[in-house]
């Protein structure tokens, strides 16, 4: 007998990913869905070590900071919690690989997945983009690659991400449920960005 449960595709919370890079000229691209899973343990610890075992990398401990792993990032939340980003992990796998490792010492993992959208700026006009909807000073002398700051864009809370030293790109991590809206104001605000009509004087 046929299993009844009906297998639902999974969708991006923006209907048409590609659009958003050719609404913002290219300055904004949506990136494909991306394992998460916040971790809580204590600082340098048992369970903050065994996550390290599992991410090939240390949880950053400076506040507003974050730093790669094989796989993706780990982000500094707060004194005992941090987001894990996976780019390759199948959903629920990497709770399932931080759990097994955190829970017998102390720790916790659960899988946020569905909880945030990925949005990449890069470009000349990142900066210009940011400044328009943030109160955080994005230049690159205070907010230097491996940076981050939970913050407010366009009114939409945000984890911003700092990814190189030259100003010019950033990841925006924004709830699912303001995904539309933040893709709707990033692609208004880069209007002014887009290459006019050649000036026939």
């Amino acid at each position: 007998m046929a299993d009844p449960t009906p297998t639902l595709a999974r969708t991006h919370p923006l209907a048409d990913p590609a659009q958003l890079t050719t609404l913002t000229a290219g300055h904004v691209e949506a990136r494909p869905f991306t394992a998460m899973a916040v971790v809580r343990a204590e600082r340098g610890g048992a369970a903050a070590r065994a996550a390290a075992d599992v991410l090939g990398a240390e949880l950053p401990t400076r506040a507003n900071t974050w730093v790669r792993t094989s796989a993706g990032k780990v982000v500094w939340l707060g004194p005992d919690e941090w987001l894990v980003l996976d780019e390759t992990a199948p959903p629920w796998g990497l709770e399932d690989a931080l759990r097994s490792r955190l829970a017998p010492v102390g720790g916790a993992a659960t899988d946020v997945s569905a909880q945030r959208v990925v949005l990449r700026l890069h470009g000349p006009h990142a900066q210009e983009l940011l400044r328009a909807g943030t109160a955080v000073d994005v230049d690159p002398r205070r907010f230097p690659a491996g940076s981050c700051a939970q913050t407010n864009l366009a009114q939409a809370g945000v984890v911003l991400l700092a990814l190189g030293d030259g100003g010019d790109e950033f990841e925006v991590l924004v709830r699912t449920s303001f995904a539309g809206y933040l893709a709707a104001w990033l692609a208004d605000a880069a209007l002014e960005f887009r290459p006019g009509p050649v000036d026939q004087d």
